[in-house]
């Protein structure tokens, strides 16, 4: 029993450390945007000291900052609800019924997410402009939602495998329709799923630069691409700017993760895990 309750004490110790090594960035930067830039450039570094708000009051009073926060919203999510949508309706399609070439179609899904951005930066600009997308609200949260939505598949896909097909089969003899079994009856029992690659497509979104940065524009300016052109000053990187969007930009994704880790952990682990429910 020691032996147990001292290998358990050291799990939980080197669980703690690791948690610590990975958040120490994201804590580095939240001291930076409560620091005065001297104070953020000092060597060796300052751990005592007053914070202040200054950084975000100035952070606040730039031009166009609330416009680039509310594209953000706007285009993620737009573009992975958009994705969630389509994506369960086609994981609905391959799970219940498999057409001919139902793995192939998957691993090709998989594959074209896993194509490097730079691949397509090419065609796809050459098609935005074409098409007079560019700059466009429309444009942009397609092209998202697209990229958005091989994942999803395979998220989903998983989820819907785990559900009995005998919940469609009595939703349909008791007089539903296939829409009907589809969202009343397997959409509730897939929910963790639907949350876990909503989030995990939701922070691809939202940091997402490349693209913002060749096919949007003024109009569908976000953040990433912001911090990119603003980050410089008269003397150099504008550290205190940096450390300030950053902090603010990051904590709507940490209270989704939050509140919704139990869905998120249900869904890294349920769709590996073949059996009907």
């Amino acid at each position: 029993m020691r032996r147990k309750g001292l290998r358990r004490t050291l799990h939980h110790i080197v669980l703690w450390l690791v948690a610590i090594v990975f958040f120490m960035p994201v804590f580095w930067i939240i001291l930076g945007a409560l620091k005065t830039k001297e104070q953020l450039l000092a060597i060796p570094p300052k751990w005592l000291f007053v914070p202040m708000l200054a950084n975000f009051v100035d952070l606040f009073i730039r031009p166009n900052i609330t416009t680039y926060l509310i594209n953000s919203v706007i285009i993620s999510v737009s573009a992975v609800a958009i994705a969630i949508v389509v994506s369960f309706l086609a994981a609905y399609c391959f799970s219940r019924y498999q057409p001919t070439g139902t793995n192939f179609l998957m691993f090709l899904l998989l594959t074209i997410r896993m194509v490097p951005a730079a691949a397509t930066v090419v065609p796809v600009y050459l098609m935005y402009v074409a098409f007079y997308w560019k700059d466009t609200w429309l444009g942009v949260i397609l092209f998202y939602a697209m990229f958005s939505i091989p994942f999803s598949v395979w998220i989903l896909k998983g989820f819907i495998d785990g559900v009995s097909p005998r919940f469609d089969e009595t939703g349909l003899v008791n007089g539903g329709s296939r829409l009907h079994v589809m969202f009343k009856v397997v959409l509730p029992q897939i929910q963790p799923g639907l949350v876990a690659a909503f989030i995990f497509n939701m922070v691809f979104v939202w940091n997402e630069f490349l693209f913002n940065y060749l096919i949007g524009g003024r109009r569908t300016t976000m953040v990433p691409v912001a911090l990119s052109t603003w980050m410089y000053a008269q003397a150099g990187v504008d550290w205190t700017f940096v450390a300030a969007l950053t902090t603010v930009y990051m904590i709507p994704l940490i209270l989704a993760i939050f509140f919704f880790q139990k869905y998120l952990l249900i869904g890294m682990t349920f769709g590996t895990v073949r059996g009907e429910v």
